[in-house]
């Protein structure tokens, strides 16, 4: 434990806002949202788009135990703001039957298969509040529908009208309207989008949200999800909707934390020596005009700090999802869309136009809907700096890589995108090239395979060291690099042990374009200098050696 921390219960991938509460997990205050949304006439529905990891199922749960009239939440939410403003808790705590559900598990490979999750999801919520079957309050009819939920023995039309059955039931019985509260709803046609029934998908989860739509049973719903599906999609015909985004401001302090609250944080637990860290890796998100933490990464560092003060930071997003969508970006990609990675890679921005409101099965359909969605789902942030601002026009957004962690997962994707891709490139030409001595072949295949990748190293010399490794060991040739050779070590030694075969090359980078032909020169003469050749001469039939030059995404070869 660091020196002078208090131990504390750092609830990681704890979500449930009772738990935390109940057990004395260290809670961060966000008790103002319930504010927030009541402030004036609650809106028909709020939606609230966040990327994953960043509060949203905590929220919800928090609303959930707060309004529920079957709950006593006060010990809840004593020493939260909330609990100072008397007038609100007096008129909402505890006082409308509140329907929570979640979709975030509803998966599936086809669409029976997420059909049958749904239909459990649903039914689970249809369980929760089985004592309507009991009553002889709600409608007989509705009665029937829930049951049939309850038994899995609901179809298609029955699940459409589920929440709309289950809403006026819960009315009937209370003589209240209900608060409807949905997490995650974008989560069935995301995965349905991935694994081709997003039509079936679509036309299902538009069903199941008319029950948002003059809704005589509702008070308010709110409705979370990483992006804001065009309303048309699914929200059809819904009034008095509002959608709250990362674009915003109003509610942008309860989803993630804020300075104050990781200081605070760090501080309760005796971690600040390790501020520098922390906010190098886990700030750096710009939603609306506050600066914003990833509350997962926040915990999970505080309580790996708690166990090992020398700890050091590490990728917690990336090991929460397999960032399937940083992938589908890049396997997108274009050449423009590569420059401006690595301008990103680099430390830079990129100026876009972003549509926040997106349909799943077009997200792929343009370049901006791509930039849209890394800027929607967390893996961009807005760039704050006065210099960019005077740079970006109307309806654009300067964008950036918001810290260390999201860094990292672009590098290791790339990387991983860069060594599957090199092995489909049909690289024929430029082994017979290899072979048969043919520099200029050579010369013009090594640049094309260049042009096709990122560079996030500022074209250092071990990129290019890694380049040439690269692109003979992905094709099963047995590879050495830096391996000591006559009176000195060659960069990188290429091996055709069938053909009794060996090539030799010394890379060389230059600083500028005109300086190419001298380094390639520098690099032949070093390979005769120091011998690297003669090594091979006795086990090997043929030895083939060349001078490399790079500078940036050019290159050129000379046989020694």
């Amino acid at each position: 434990m660091c020196n002078g921390a208090k131990k504390k219960n750092i609830p990681v991938g704890i979500s449930d806002f009772q738990k935390i509460r109940e057990r004395g997990y260290y809670y961060v205050d966000k008790s103002g949202l319930i504010v927030e949304l009541l402030n004036g006439e609650p809106a028909e529905v709020t939606l609230i788009t966040r990327p994953r990891r960043f509060g949203k199922t905590l929220a919800m749960g928090m609303l959930a135990d707060f309004f529920d009239v079957r709950k006593d939440s006060g010990k809840l939410f004593s020493g939260l703001k909330i609990i100072n403003n008397i007038q609100i808790c007096d008129e909402w705590m505890n006082k409308y039957p509140v329907l929570f559900i979640s979709f975030k598990r509803v998966d599936g490979l086809n669409f029976n298969d997420a059909f049958c999750m749904l239909r459990s999801v649903i039914a689970e919520a249809c369980a929760e509040h089985r004592y309507l079957l009991e009553s002889n309050k709600p409608d007989p009819y509705d009665k029937s529908a829930i049951k049939n939920i309850i038994d899995l023995k609901a179809g298609e039309t029955e699940l459409k009208n589920s929440l709309i059955s289950l809403t006026r039931a819960m009315y009937t019985y209370y003589g209240k309207p209900v608060i409807l509260l949905i997490d995650e709803y974008d989560v069935p046609v995301a995965k349905a989008e991935e694994n081709g029934y997003y039509a079936q998908m679509l036309d299902l989860m538009k069903g199941m949200m008319q029950a948002l739509k003059d809704n005589q049973s509702l008070c308010f719903s709110v409705v979370t999800g990483c992006l804001r599906i065009a309303k048309e999609s699914i929200f059809t015909g819904t009034n008095n909707f509002v959608s709250d985004t990362i674009m915003d401001s109003r509610l942008n302090e309860y989803f993630g934390f804020t300075q104050n609250e990781v200081d605070k944080l760090m501080f309760d637990t005796g971690t600040t020596a390790r501020a520098d860290d922390m906010k190098a890796w886990y700030d750096g998100y710009r939603f609306g005009n506050i600066d914003i933490y990833c509350p997962w990464d926040v915990m999970n560092f505080v309580r790996d700090l708690l166990h090992d003060p020398t700890v050091k930071p590490e990728s917690y997003w990336k090991n929460s999802s397999d960032n399937a969508i940083v992938r589908s970006f890049i396997e997108n990609s274009g050449s423009a869309v590569t420059s401006k990675l690595e301008e990103l890679l680099a430390g830079g921005y990129v100026i876009q136009r972003i549509d926040k409101d997106l349909t799943y099965d077009y997200l792929h359909s343009s370049e901006d809907n791509l930039w849209s969605i890394l800027y929607l789902t967390g893996y961009l942030t807005m760039a704050d700096d006065s210099s960019v601002a005077e740079n970006v026009s109307d309806g654009c957004t300067a964008l950036m890589i918001p810290n260390a962690e999201i860094r990292d997962i672009f590098e290791t994707t790339v990387m991983k995108w860069f060594a599957e891709s090199s092995v489909t490139w049909n690289r024929k030409a430029l082994f017979e090239s290899v072979w048969s001595e043919n520099c200029e072949i050579l010369t013009n295949e090594m640049t094309k395979l260049l042009r096709r990748t990122i560079s996030y190293h500022d074209y250092r010399e071990d990129f290019y060291h890694a380049f040439l490794a690269g692109i003979f060991a992905g094709a099963g040739y047995r590879v050495e690099s830096n391996k000591e050779h006559g009176e000195g070590r060659s960069d990188v030694v290429v091996y055709d042990e069938i053909n009794a075969r060996v090539a030799v090359f010394e890379a060389k980078y230059s600083q500028e374009l005109n300086g190419l032909e001298a380094a390639c020169d520098a690099a032949v003469n070093q390979i005769n200098n120091r011998l690297y050749a003669e090594e091979f001469q006795d086990d090997y039939d043929n030895v083939f050696c060349y001078g490399i030059a790079f500078y940036r995404k050019r290159c050129m070869v000379k046989e020694k």
